[in-house]
């Protein structure tokens, strides 16, 4: 015995539409561009940040990998310099007599980066969301 009848040809037309923009790799495309871009933010705003003695600290940072890795969309960035840790977090002296305290520049850095996300995503990432609400 059937209660009723449902009409599901407007949401069979949206998933059609999502499912065409997954399968022609457009979605893909625009999630990289938006993580690339978060990348090179990321790496201005971390470098901007950085405490400036001889400069070493600031060159050392890398962008390893900005995509989609191990099953997720990330950015990995580095910093090769083997005292970095230590500004960032602070550190006693080498005397032991006293403790040099952290500057917290990556964090602030972190945070920062992470306020501007919304600007930072792509206009056509935008409008997957359009799309997907």
């Amino acid at each position: 015995m059937a209660i009723g009848r449902v009409d599901d040809e407007q949401f069979q037309a949206w998933a059609n539409r999502v499912k065409r923009r997954i399968d022609t790799g457009e979605l893909k495309k625009e999630l990289t561009r938006s993580v690339k871009r978060i990348g090179k933010q990321a790496i201005r705003q971390f470098k901007a940040n950085t405490p400036e003695d001889t400069g070493h600290l600031r060159r050392c940072w890398r962008v390893q990998d900005a995509g989609f890795i191990g099953g997720s969309w990330s950015i990995e960035l580095t910093n090769g310099a083997e005292y970095a840790s230590y500004v960032e977090n602070g550190h006693k002296t080498c005397e032991h007599t006293g403790w040099v305290p952290g500057q917290f520049f990556m964090k602030e850095s972190l945070d920062q980066v992470n306020s501007q996300l919304p600007e930072l995503i792509t206009p056509g990432l935008w409008a997957f969301r359009d799309i997907l609400s």
